[in-house]
């Protein structure tokens, strides 16, 4: 019994090194925002993360003139438009299983705030934009796009 215990670690290691592998991956694809306005296309990107504005459930088939970056603090972007904006990057993998150390740009505020993102399960995950401390921020729940 006790020869086959150090076996048994070293299975329990690879196994939950393929799952962080396997929640690495899974990330990427199409996610609905908590406001449920728009939703979001994850990919991961020489190791980070990024989240580019793919579309809006009010506008699937983008048929309506594109709404612009319009409440940018930089008049010089209030023109671009916000679909295939990147509003979120630099988010990394981290040993917690978490994506950290990332930006969230927010084109509703104009505001761009520092963020951690929580894979919950595989079709949800927590998104806490926050300034200074994550004491001081807000937390949005997304869904996988269906």
């Amino acid at each position: 019994m006790v020869r086959c215990l150090p076996r048994f670690a070293v299975f329990a290691l690879l196994f939950v090194g393929v799952a962080r592998a396997g929640d690495i991956d899974g990330i990427a694809g199409a996610w609905v925002n908590g406001d449920g306005d728009g939703w979001i296309e994850l990919r991961i990107d020489e190791g980070q993360l990024i989240g580019v504005i793919a579309g809006s459930p009010q506008d699937p088939n983008n048929e309506k003139p594109p709404r612009t970056d319009d409440r940018n603090p930089d008049p010089a972007l209030r023109s671009r438009k916000l679909l295939g904006l990147r509003i979120l990057h630099g988010f990394r993998h981290d040993a917690e299983g978490r994506w950290t150390g990332g930006r969230i740009y927010d084109p509703n505020s104009g505001k761009t705030y520092r963020g951690t993102i929580t894979v919950i399960d595989a079709d949800t995950l927590d998104l806490r934009g926050y300034v200074g401390i994550s004491l001081f921020g807000r937390t949005e729940t997304w869904r996988r796009r269906k």
